[in-house]
């Protein structure tokens, strides 16, 4: 086992096939971490992934790892969430892989989206802020009520409830590409969106 031997991809949809074992990993974290978190079925975990919307880490036949992401507000918002190591591959670099990985999913899928996260993880935290993401208010992300709707399985839903959706314990971190275009090329969001495009095309890889 080691960091060497660990692939980071786009989830394609014979990966499905983990999808409790993924639901399994995110909440037996929450557990460990002590925090609320959304309980997610193995059917929407699934869907994710055959829609193209996650990054899976694999170490042979082993998923070690996992990430998706969901848009909302008719494609102005794009949500990354889920992100997950198996603790036997924890301390390798392993999960700034599968963030890059997963915003990469996210700006190629959803160039023009904003992306945002909400989360209890300092580590995850440091590693949206390595990426562009600030923290926001709530009131920055978006307000289709079927992400909020999401927060359901959380144990921490009536203090959200409590506030109106305007905080809770999780931080809400937000990147938006108007505001990173000059340090990544004012035409970056096109030029991305262009060759998503033609890959989709010539079905490139």
């Amino acid at each position: 086992m080691g960091g060497n031997s660990v692939t980071v991809m786009f989830a394609e949809p014979q990966h499905a096939v983990y999808a409790e074992h993924i639901c399994n990993l995110i909440y037996e974290s929450a557990l460990q971490r002590g925090t609320g978190i959304a309980r997610r079925s193995n059917e929407y975990i699934a869907t994710k992934i055959t829609g193209g919307k996650a990054v899976v880490a694999l170490d042979g036949d082993r998923l070690v790892g996992f990430s998706y992401i969901e848009s909302w507000g008719h494609g102005d918002y794009v949500a990354t969430s889920g992100l997950i190591v198996d603790p036997e591959y924890r301390n390798l670099g392993l999960a700034k892989s599968i963030k890059e990985k997963t915003f990469e999913l996210a700006r190629t899928r959803f160039p023009f989206a904003k992306i945002f996260s909400i989360t209890t993880s300092l580590p995850v935290m440091k590693l949206n802020s390595r990426l562009g993401y600030i923290p926001v208010t709530f009131s920055e992300l978006t307000s289709d009520d079927e992400f909020w709707k999401g927060c359901e399985g959380c144990v921490n839903y009536d203090i959200l409830q409590r506030n109106k959706r305007r905080m809770c314990l999780c931080t809400g971190m937000l990147y938006d590409p108007a505001q990173n275009a000059p340090k990544r090329g004012r035409f970056a969001p096109y030029i991305m969106y262009v060759k998503n495009k033609l890959a989709k095309i010539f079905h490139l890889k």
